[in-house]
C-alpha cells in the first residue's frame, strides 16, 4: 500500500491494482507525485503513461 507521506519532494510512487467482478476485471494505476514545493499529487488511471501524462499537465498548469 502507498503512503504519500513517504515521499521528498520530486519523488513519484505508483502501484498495479485489480478492480471489479473476476469477469471484467480491470487494472489500474495508482500513482503519487510529490512536487518540489511540497504539494501532493494523486491519480488513478488504467496506465502508468496516463497518470504521467496528467501529472505534468497538472504540473504545468499556472494558477492566478
Amino acid at each position: 500500500m502507498l503512503d504519500p507521506k513517504n515521499l521528498k519532494p520530486c519523488e513519484e510512487q505508483y502501484e498495479e491494482f485489480e478492480s471489479g467482478p473476476s469477469y471484467r476485471r480491470k487494472t489500474y494505476v495508482q500513482y503519487d507525485y510529490r512536487d518540489k514545493h511540497g504539494e501532493l499529487f494523486s491519480i488513478v488511471k488504467p496506465t502508468l503513461e496516463s497518470c504521467r501524462r496528467a501529472r505534468d499537465i497538472w504540473e504545468n498548469h499556472e494558477v492566478c
